[in-house]
């Protein structure tokens, strides 16, 4: 006679995947760079609304640099190598770099 009603729990492990570093793309101020120059890659590249490109630009020329995204360590390594190019071709000496961010030991 079979069971009926009866039914068996299986919990299935899931193992925990650690979340991979950051890192901040970071622009930094100089003489040269024309702020609308500086806003165009904000919007262009890093996908940010005029407004908050402004802001940015801003906080660059007087902070001396700021924060253009976060990303996995490729994307970032990518958008600084593009972004690089970009503003090279145009004449410009954009600053951009890469900085680790949320990992403190």
């Amino acid at each position: 006679m079979a069971e009926s009603g009866s039914e068996v729990g299986v919990k299935i492990a899931h193992p925990k995947v650690a979340e991979p570093p950051k890192y901040a793309v970071l622009l930094h101020n100089d003489d040269y760079t024309t702020m609308e120059f500086v806003i165009e890659v904000l919007v262009e590249d890093f996908r940010r609304s005029q407004p908050e490109a402004m802001d940015l630009m801003l906080r660059v020329h007087h902070e001396g640099k700021a924060v253009a995204g976060i990303y996995s360590f490729e994307i970032a390594e990518s958008k600084v190598a593009k972004v690089t190019d970009k503003a090279r071709k145009a004449g410009f000496p954009l600053k951009l770099t890469l900085e680790s961010v949320g990992r403190s030991s």
